[in-house]
């Protein structure tokens, strides 16, 4: 195969392909990547290169708009108005092509993505460009987010045939769907080195009429070796390998790419990555005696900290943006995922169970505060994400940034109020940029802001620790946390003046059953019941906008509507597996944190969906969408790869031990070895890409413990109906009685929470 380009130099939104779970790799459904890596093809195209961000002298856009205008999605309504001849994904476009006998250009993003826009606004708002897509290709918009399963299939192709991949994604087809050239972001125009994407389309125009029968050769070979590649299967393999060993090796590589000083996996730019998290978590519990179990522990506890103190994370108005540009967690890239938030509020509570250090609990309760506040819908919802751009002001064009940054002068005016008692002359606003390392020429290196729009201009950033900024001035310790913390209100006060970005108010069933998780468990194990009703709250959102009674299935997508009303696309958006299996994951948390039977039951059902609408019965495993509605997609693909959010099969085998563990129902355990199985080559060759199935594996091969509270003692509940060896079990004098059980054998009955402590450590 022969590339358009050479890879360029790194920067924000990229990141190098290694072993470590990233998100963008194998088209995994994160955002972690939205700008250009290599242009890639499969046929003999000319030689060419990557442009850079050259300015083009775009028409005023038409204000007679195309046929998007008709779509729900945020992302295809941007697109709406730009002199393009766009079509959404469907029969209608794939007519047209093979009647015409014209390539389709198939472009794929998201509404809060830096370059999608850059894009936009360069290239698909200019007139020339927009005839050439109208009139010799047919040209296909597709939101990534509702349909994850285009994404992945033409994702799999463009990394396969390049060095990466990225966001904006653009891939030319033949009418029968199948790829032959990709690649990510285009500049309007060549550069000295690089190509830009009018002379990519008249390069394809030309090959297509002069070369069609080769392309569509070469196109028919690269599908093929794809699908043999991307296959997973069971094959000849009864069992699934060594949890122990899988558990071991996962740790060893994590170890390896561990930074010591800053935390995290790698150098720039750098990822959350909770399933990294939760998986050192799982292994500490398993190894909390040796040096390795303590490691981990360490391990991601520092790297928890010190995301929660770097300009990552939103410190005057709290939850996390979607990654670092550097290594020190300083410079993000701004936009804020749902996804992110639901994960690592349950990480940061996980790390206050385990440590006890209430500035983690400090962190999720934060978390959980942004999502009520900027995220959460009247229906009970959660919407989709923020976008890393807005206007500095009213009127302007907007920037990347612009509603998180401060300069000097700006805070000196908010916080101008002397501190008394201090050893120096001081004022709150000079503490604070002090704590968090403002200064006047900015703390925004050129190199983080090639376009200078941050110059002069601050993130904020944790620099010391309380006790030390207190020791400067001669302060008391808690008087400096609340002059902080004052400081902060007064900041998230004046920023509410600010034009606020985009919200991409789509409601994505996966995330949202995230999210429900994410306030389950974070309100479980901080007590807070407010926590637990937002998560209530969003499984009934759930089940009332996104789940259809006649056939038992689930909803992709649904959107906010005009005062606080809920619409769905028409014909409805189905879910795909990662819908179904966050469901059922968040519903078993809600039933874990509520003891709500209805929440477990109605898990039970969108299982048996789940493996009626995507179980492999000859390979084993889920396949990430239905067979009819990937219908004409050249694969059907099994993501294999825990991300930005984990695989919906890794979350899958963890819901069937867990239903297995509720119910005794067998099948379930049969299905959760078959998975295991299946994907047991991935996981002897690199295992450190699927720490969520790893999690998994160990789980299976642990003899697990229950822990049973009768508390009313109702024989006739659903539980009880489910086990009903539980039928045997009786409260001690009326008072609340727990069982710690193996294998349905059961512990004598403990009435005291230290006996109960005392047994689970044994």
């Amino acid at each position: 195969m022969s590339h358009l380009s050479s890879p360029p130099p790194k920067h924000k939104g990229e990141h190098k392909g290694h072993g470590l779970p990233r998100g963008s790799e194998r088209g995994s459904s994160s955002r972690d990547k939205d700008r250009s890596v290599t242009v890639s093809s499969s046929g003999p195209m000319p030689a060419g290169g990557k442009g850079s961000r050259t300015n083009c002298s775009p028409s005023t856009p038409q204000k007679v708009p195309n046929r998007l205008i008709n779509e729900k999605s945020p992302y295809l309504l941007q697109h709406a108005y730009n002199p393009v001849d766009w079509y959404p994904w469907g029969q209608e476009a794939f007519d047209k092509a093979r009647k015409e006998n014209k390539p389709i250009f198939l472009s794929v993003g998201y509404s809060t993505c830096h370059w999608c826009h850059m894009m936009e606004e360069e290239s698909f708002q200019n007139e020339e460009i927009g005839r050439l897509l109208s009139e010799d290709f047919v040209s296909v918009k597709v939101d990534r987010e509702e349909r994850p399963d285009v994404d992945k299939v033409y994702m799999t192709f463009v990394q396969a045939t390049s060095s990466g991949g990225g966001w904006p994604m653009n891939v030319w087809l033949t009418p029968n769907l199948q790829p032959f050239v990709g690649g990510t972001y285009f500049p309007p125009e060549d550069g000295l080195t690089r190509v830009g994407f009018r002379t990519v389309l008249l390069r394809i125009r030309e090959q297509w009429k002069q070369n069609k029968n080769t392309l569509l050769e070469n196109s028919q070979r690269v599908t093929a070796a794809l699908l043999a590649r991307s296959e997973i299967s069971m094959g000849d393999r009864q069992l699934p390998p060594s949890g122990a060993t899988m558990n071991s090796r996962c740790f060893q590589q994590l170890d390896e790419g561990y930074d010591e000083e800053y935390g995290g996996f790698a150098e720039a730019p750098k990822f959350p990555t909770p399933v990294i998290l939760s998986f050192l978590f799982s292994y500490w519990l398993s190894h909390r005696l040796t040096q390795d179990g303590s490691r981990a522990q360490q391990m991601a506890l520092h790297t928890l900290k010190m995301m929660a103190n770097g300009g990552i994370r939103d410190h005057v108005g709290q939850g996390f943006h979607r990654y670092s540009t550097d290594r020190q967690w300083h410079i993000p890239h701004f936009e804020k995922m749902l996804y992110d938030q639901a994960q690592l509020a349950v990480a940061y509570s996980q790390a206050f169970q385990i440590s006890g250090d209430e500035f983690y609990s400090d962190v999720a309760r934060g978390i959980l505060q942004y999502v009520a506040r900027n995220l959460s819908h009247r229906s009970g919802g959660f919407c989709s994400a923020e976008d890393a751009d807005s206007p500095p002001e009213r009127g302007m064009q907007p920037k990347e940034g612009a509603f998180y940054v401060w300069t000097v002068k700006e805070v000196q005016q908010l916080l101008s109020e002397p501190v008394p008692g201090a050893t120096e002359p001081l004022t709150s606003g000079q503490l604070l940029m002090k704590h968090y390392g403002l200064t006047e020429a900015g703390n925004i290196s050129p190199s983080q802001d090639p376009k200078g729009e941050l110059h002069g201009r601050n993130v904020l950033t944790v620099r010391y620790s309380l006790e030390l900024t207190a020791a400067r001035f001669g302060l008391d310790v808690e008087a400096v946390r609340t002059l902080l913390n004052t400081g902060l209100e007064k900041l998230f006060q004046a920023r509410k003046h600010r034009p606020r970005p985009h919200l991409d108010s789509k409601m994505l069933a996966s995330w949202n059953g995230l999210m429900v998780s994410g306030f389950a468990v974070t309100g479980a194990v901080l007590g807070l019941e407010r926590l637990i009703n937002y998560a209530t709250n969003g499984a009934k959102f759930l089940k009332r906008h996104m789940f259809d009674m006649a056939s038992g299935r689930l909803m992709r997508t649904c959107y906010a509507g005009s005062g606080g009303t809920v619409e769905h696309s028409n014909p409805p958006c189905w879910g795909f597996l990662e819908d179904y299996a966050f469901v059922v994951r968040g519903l078993l948390d809600l039933y874990e944190a509520s003891q709500e039977s209805s929440w477990l039951e109605w898990a039970l059902r969108l299982q048996d969906a789940q493996d009626r609408l995507f179980w492999d019965s000859r390979g084993g495993g889920y396949f990430c969408s239905e067979a009819e509605l990937g219908a004409g997609l050249p694969l059907r693909l099994k993501d294999d790869q825990d991300g930005a959010e984990p695989s919906a099969n890794s979350v899958s085998a963890h819901n069937l031990l867990r239903l297995h563990g509720f119910t005794g129902h067998k099948d379930w355990m049969d299905k959760c070895v078959s998975l295991l199985t299946a994907f047991s080559e991935r996981l002897r060759r690199v295992p450190v890409a699927l720490p969520e199935m790893v999690r998994a594996l160990s789980a299976h091969q642990q003899t697990l413990k229950q822990v049973l509270i009768l508390a009313n003692g109702d024989p006739s509940s659903f539980l009880s109906r489910q086990l009903p060896f539980l039928s045997t079990l009786r409260r001690l004098e009326d008072r609340a009685t727990a069982y710690v059980c193996e294998n349905q054998a059961c512990s004598i009955p403990i009435t005291e929470p230290c006996e109960l402590r005392k047994l689970l450590h044994q």
